[in-house]
C-alpha cells in the first residue's frame, strides 16, 4: 500500500465521519420535531482489489433509518391530536397550489407518524407539516366506513337539521292484582319537524280479563283543551304461550291483530301511531318490548303502575361544536344539542421494512419497492399498533446518546487528520531523498 494510497484511506475516514456528524446534529436539531425517526451511521469497510493482491481502500459511511422505533408518547390538549403505539403510519395528502380555488393535493402518498393534527380553516386535518390526514369516509346513512378507498377528512361546519321522533320505548310493570278499571299512566316528550317538543301521553287502563290492559295514546291540547286520541290499544298478557307476565298478543281499536308471541320468530311489540304536532302528520312507533320477554312492558305483581324508564329518538336542531378522534380511530363531530356523527375512520398503514421508505421533508415518507406493499388496517388489526387519542408521539432521539456519539465521530475525524498529516510528513522525507 503507498503513502498516496494512506492519503487517500485517511480522506475517506474524514468523509465518512463528517457523515456521521452530519446524521448527529440532524437528530439533535430535530430531538423536539414530532414524529422524527433519527438517522443512525453504519460504516463499511472497502477493499481494492488487484489481481491476486488485496488492498485496503477505505470506509464509507451509510445512514441507517429508525423508522420502526418508537418515540415517546406523550399527553396534550389537543382533542385531534393522535399518537400510534406500535407499528404502522397515518396516511396522509399533501396541499399544492391550485388555481381553482379549492385545495388539490399531491398524488404521491404519504405516510407519517407525526400526529399533531388540528382542523385549519378548510375543515382540513392538518399537521404541523401542513400534511392533511387520510381515513376512510363513514356512510352517514349506516354509520359504516368505507375501508376501500382512503380521502382527506373534512370537517363539515354546517348545523344538524332537527329530527322528529320515530319511535318512543317504553319499560313499565303492571300490577297484575288491580282492579277493573284502574289506571297508570306515562307521558313521553317528542320532537317535531322544526324540533319543537311536545307530550305524549301513553294511558293504560285494566280490563275485565285479569290479563288484559287497554292503551290509549293521546296528545294534550295545548292550552287544557280536548285531548286527541292517537290510537287505542288492547295488550293482552300471557298468551299465545307467552310467559306469564309477558306479552303475548297485541290488538288495535278495530280488535285486528298487530302482533302475537312467536317462538320461532322474535319480534317486538310496536304499535303505528299518527300525530300532527303542528306540521305535517308524523308517524310514531310506541315499543313495548319483545312478545314474550320482560324487557320493555310486563304485568307481574305490584300495588300501582311502576314506571322503569322512557326514552325517545328524534332531536332539536343543532350547531357544529367541536371535532374530537377516538381511540379506535373514529373522528366525531359534536352538535350543541348534545347529538354527535361519525364522519371518518382513521386507519393504520403498515409495511414489511419501514426503514426502506423514501425520506421526505416534514417527517413524512413514501412508498418503495424495497419497503413492501403498503398494508391498510384497522387500528390494532393485522399486527400495528394501537392509537393513543390526545396525545404525539415525540422524535426517537436521545440527546445523551447523540451527544456520546458525536464524542467518538470527533475523535475518529481527528485522528483521520492525522494520519493525512503523517502520511504528508512521510511523503516530504521521501521527496527530501534527492536532496
Amino acid at each position: 500500500m503507498s503513502l498516496f494510497n494512506s492519503l487517500a484511506t485517511a480522506v475517506s475516514g474524514m468523509n465518512a465521519q463528517g457523515r456521521a456528524i452530519a446524521n448527529i446534529s440532524d437528530n439533535v436539531a430535530n430531538s423536539q420535531t414530532t414524529g422524527y425517526k433519527r438517522l443512525d451511521t453504519n460504516f463499511e469497510d472497502m477493499v481494492v482489489n488487484a489481481g491476486t493482491s488485496r488492498f485496503t481502500g477505505g470506509v464509507v459511511a451509510n445512514t441507517v433509518a429508525t423508522n420502526d422505533v418508537q418515540g415517546t408518547i406523550s399527553q396534550v390538549d389537543n382533542p385531534l391530536a393522535m399518537a400510534i403505539s406500535g407499528r404502522g403510519f397515518f396516511s396522509v395528502a399533501r396541499p399544492i397550489a391550485s388555481a381553482s380555488g379549492e385545495t388539490d393535493f399531491d398524488s404521491r402518498a404519504m405516510f407519517t407518524r407525526a400526529g399533531d393534527f388540528r382542523m385549519n380553516s378548510e375543515g382540513y386535518l392538518q399537521n404541523g407539516s401542513g400534511d392533511v390526514l387520510q381515513g376512510w369516509p363513514v356512510d352517514p346513512a349506516t354509520g359504516r366506513p368505507d375501508a376501500t378507498r382512503l380521502s382527506p377528512i373534512r370537517i363539515d361546519r354546517a348545523g344538524l337539521p332537527p329530527e322528529p321522533t320515530e319511535a318512543v320505548t317504553l319499560s313499565a310493570n303492571l300490577p297484575a292484582g288491580a282492579a277493573t278499571g284502574a289506571r297508570g299512566s306515562t307521558q313521553a316528550q317528542v320532537y317535531d319537524q322544526l324540533g319543537n317538543l311536545h307530550p305524549l301521553d301513553l294511558g293504560w287502563t285494566r280490563g275485565a280479563d285479569d290479563n288484559s290492559w287497554t292503551l290509549a295514546v293521546t296528545r294534550p291540547a295545548p292550552g287544557g283543551g280536548q285531548a286527541a286520541e292517537l290510537g287505542t290499544f288492547t295488550v293482552n298478557f300471557g298468551t299465545n304461550g307467552a310467559p306469564a307476565g309477558t306479552i303475548g298478543e297485541v290488538l288495535d281499536g278495530a280488535g285486528n291483530t298487530v302482533g302475537r308471541f312467536d317462538p320461532a320468530n322474535p319480534a317486538n311489540a310496536l304499535l303505528n301511531v299518527t300525530g300532527n304536532f303542528g306540521g305535517t302528520d308524523q308517524a310514531i312507533d310506541i315499543d313495548l318490548g319483545r312478545f314474550g320477554s320482560t324487557q320493555g312492558v310486563t304485568q307481574y305483581g305490584g300495588a300501582a303502575y311502576e314506571l322503569r324508564s322512557v326514552s325517545r329518538d328524534g332531536g332539536p336542531a343543532g350547531a357544529f361544536a367541536s371535532v374530537s378522534t377516538q381511540a379506535d380511530g373514529k373522528v366525531v363531530v359534536n352538535y350543541d344539542n348534545g347529538e354527535s356523527r361519525t364522519v371518518a375512520q382513521v386507519p393504520v398503514v403498515s409495511f414489511a421494512d419501514p426503514d426502506a421508505l423514501e425520506r421526505l421533508d416534514g417527517q413524512a415518507f413514501a412508498a418503495t419497492q424495497e419497503a413492501g406493499r403498503q398494508q391498510v388496517s384497522a387500528i390494532g388489526a393485522n399486527g400495528t399498533g394501537t392509537l393513543q387519542a390526545g396525545a404525539v408521539e415525540g422524535a426517537n432521539v436521545d440527546i445523551a446518546a447523540e451527544f456520546s456519539k458525536l464524542i467518538v465521530a470527533q475523535r475518529a475525524y481527528s485522528a483521520n487528520t492525522k494520519l493525512v498529516t503523517t502520511a504528508d510528513e512521510l511523503l516530504q522525507e521521501t521527496v527530501n531523498l534527492k536532496r
